[in-house]
């Protein structure tokens, strides 16, 4: 696994997706070193001094794809007082200090998956996402869940590769459909995020290994949905760094 490493980024650009969640991407000053889908960073606003302390920080998925090292992109929601300072501070231009890369919530291959992502949460699993071949061996599941369809915001790069991988399956929960249409509809379900209405589209679930990433009340919920369906522990993997 590749030696973290402490580098300073520009911010190229930044995507506002409605409702206080952005897209941000990063140019790194060097190329950044090789890590692993499902890894994290450390972003910090203020300057580092490579012979201090590092400064206040907080860590973000690695959204984009481990083959643009010369590229970095993280999403956010703004949920307390350091992204609330991003969301005032961070413009294009602006120079930020990361250090990565970090973690070990890593999709092993050697099973069918299932990947449920809340909200942001999706980031956990968009490097493997866009790095899965046509000719993927076993099944992947993505069950996906966000406050309303504009928020659901690597979709159009999933949809991609569905249609691409046989055995890439989507499944979008909507909580608020009002602003939906008649050919969205047919593609999203309405709700929550649910492993009960997905059950019994999954080929093998008790084979199958979960790997859930988002906010911890839904982290918590899924996790007791699935034990109390005889999963084993062992099979239930959490990217609960919040």
């Amino acid at each position: 696994m590749a030696t973290p490493q402490k580098i300073r980024c520009q911010v190229q650009q930044i995507t506002a997706h409605g409702d206080h969640v952005y897209t941000v991407d990063l140019t790194p000053e060097h190329p950044v070193p090789r890590f692993r889908p499902g890894q994290f960073l450390h972003l910090t606003l203020d300057d580092y001094d490579p012979s201090g302390f590092w400064p206040e920080s907080r860590v973000f998925s690695i959204a984009s794809s481990p083959a643009q090292r010369d590229r970095l992109r993280i999403s956010y929601s703004v949920k307390g007082s350091y992204t609330t300072r991003m969301e005032k501070e961070l413009n294009p231009g602006r120079r930020v200090w990361i250090k990565l890369p970090y973690g070990d919530f890593v999709i092993q291959e050697a099973t069918d998956v299932v990947l449920l992502a809340g909200g942001t949460g999706i980031t956990a699993f968009t490097a493997f996402l866009e790095n899965l071949a046509a000719e993927h061996q076993h099944m992947a599941y993505l069950v996906y869940g966000a406050r309303n369809r504009d928020l659901l915001i690597y979709r159009d790069m999933i949809e991609n590769q569905a249609n691409l991988i046989p055995r890439l399956k989507t499944f979008y929960f909507i909580e608020n459909m009002q602003s939906e249409t008649s050919t969205q509809r047919a593609h999203i379900i309405p709700g929550c995020l649910s492993i009960d209405t997905i059950w019994d589209c999954l080929e093998n679930p008790h084979t199958a290994t979960y790997y859930i990433a988002g906010p911890p009340a839904m982290i918590q919920a899924l996790t007791c949905n699935l034990l109390s369906k005889n999963i084993s522990p062992d099979r239930i993997k959490l990217d609960a760094w919040e």
